[in-house]
């Protein structure tokens, strides 16, 4: 970041000299003197870059890298090619901020629409909107696009991510919207309660697929069930890498997709920054928070990319505004776009098959040593159950540098596999939780 150098003390006092001032403190002489800081901040002195080097390795010492990591739940370790951090290298799209000048952003524009026109061919749905913070702040913003004057209740499968749910719960809250909770039933979402539970007031019915605990939905059934109420709205969250061998949500017949695109080009990252992926059919398009870019022609017939389309109340209407999110995530969404433009359809398939293959080889080879594996139809995540203490299976692994599964209660591990799992990963772990 060498370009963006603090302006120096002269510089300053130019400009101060430019709007009428002798020095920094006439600038704020309007403030009155008690409530200013008196006195001299009690900062550290300042280090040499050998010196900040070495402070920065130590603090890096102390972090726990994992040889090899079977642990997913929402946040998952894929390979990401070298092209994907050597354009988010560049300085000038870092810095990205809200496109507003399209003559001079057409870059930034370009970049975010060719990210929608992705999410769209992932999904199959007819539209997607310019990002929104992660996953769970998709599911809520997807719920909440669904209310209607009559329809106040969101229908949410309890099989969902808690963290996910709890989102939702606070947009529900807030906006004052109704949320019942679907039961759950042998680790799906139980279909006869869903159906006791529809009524006209419906507003949507929000599933994930796959689910928490790693199984696959009956997708079709709920849909229908949901769009057999009035009005109703059938949400499905998605993990994009799932879309590479599994029908799309369009072709389950929802009217929203999304969820967390992490796993299409960005790291596990000690958290973050995640981007939430939103895109729905085209009769909702207007309620889409955020941002869309469109592609236009301008007076030359060249073509150009501008905003089209604004949903928060920055830019409408306060009463007119579907929602006040504000971020359209652009650094991560270049990194999504470059991900998949690196992958392309045939890598993606490809991702797919190897985290299907593995995650599916890994419960056989659970099953062999006397791990009960409770899933029957899942994709690259599943739930073993046994006698052992799962605080001692994981602490096993640990010791060996693997990071096991999520623990869900004192006898369960929520295990995941990606493409990053070799076959050779897969049998430590069975041989080291074989004397456990």
């Amino acid at each position: 970041m060498g370009t963006f150098v603090p302006n120096t003390k002269a510089q300053q006092e130019e400009m101060l000299r430019e709007i009428g001032f002798e020095k920094l403190d006439d600038l704020f002489a309007h403030i009155p003197e008690d409530v200013k800081f008196q006195g001299e901040l009690e900062l550290p002195d300042g280090m040499s870059e050998m010196e900040v080097t070495k402070a920065m390795k130590a603090l890096a010492d102390e972090n726990v890298i994992y040889d090899s990591i079977f642990r997913g739940a929402g946040a998952y370790k894929h390979y990401i090619p070298a092209i994907v951090g050597s354009v988010l290298a560049n300085e000038t799209l870092q810095t990205a901020y809200t496109p507003y000048q399209a003559e001079i952003s057409q870059g930034v524009l370009q970049s975010i629409f060719e990210y929608q026109t992705m999410i769209c061919d992932l999904t199959g749905m007819d539209v997607s909107n310019a990002s929104v913070y992660d996953g769970a702040t998709a599911a809520a913003e997807a719920v909440a696009m669904c209310r209607e004057r009559k329809q106040n209740k969101a229908l949410v499968s309890a099989a969902i991510q808690p963290s996910v749910m709890k989102v939702i719960e606070t947009y529900c809250f807030g906006n004052g919207m109704e949320l019942e909770v679907v039961a759950e039933k042998d680790g799906k979402t139980d279909i006869d309660d869903l159906k006791a539970k529809m009524s006209d007031d419906i507003a949507c019915v929000y599933i994930q697929h796959p689910n928490y605990y790693g199984n696959l939905e009956d997708a079709q059934a709920i849909g229908e069930i949901a769009h057999s109420a009035k009005k109703c709205k059938f949400i499905m969250g998605v993990n994009p890498i799932t879309l590479g061998v599994l029908k799309t949500p369009r072709e389950y017949g929802a009217d929203f997709a999304v969820g967390e695109a992490q796993p299409l080009g960005l790291p596990i990252a000690f958290g973050g920054p995640y981007i939430g992926f939103m895109a729905s059919i085209n009769s909702m398009k207007r309620k889409l928070p955020g941002r869309i870019v469109g592609q236009t022609t301008d007076h030359n017939g060249k073509t150009g990319y501008v905003l089209t389309l604004q949903a928060r109340e920055q830019h409408i209407r306060r009463e007119k505004a579907s929602s006040n999110i504000c971020s359209n995530q652009a650094l991560c969404a270049l990194a999504v776009g470059v991900y998949l433009s690196a992958m392309g359809n045939e890598g993606i398939r490809n991702v797919a098959t190897q985290c299907y293959s593995k995650a599916h080889y890994m419960a056989k080879r659970f099953e062999e040593i006397g791990f009960n594996v409770e899933n029957k139809d899942f994709f690259h995540e599943f739930v073993t159950s046994s006698d052992v203490d799962i605080h001692i299976v994981l602490k096993k692994l640990s010791d060996a540098g693997i990071l096991g599964g999520q623990p869900l209660d004192t006898h369960r591990i929520l295990w995941c596999c990606t493409e990053m799992n070799t076959k050779e990963d897969i049998d430590k772990v069975i041989e080291i939780l074989k004397e456990v």
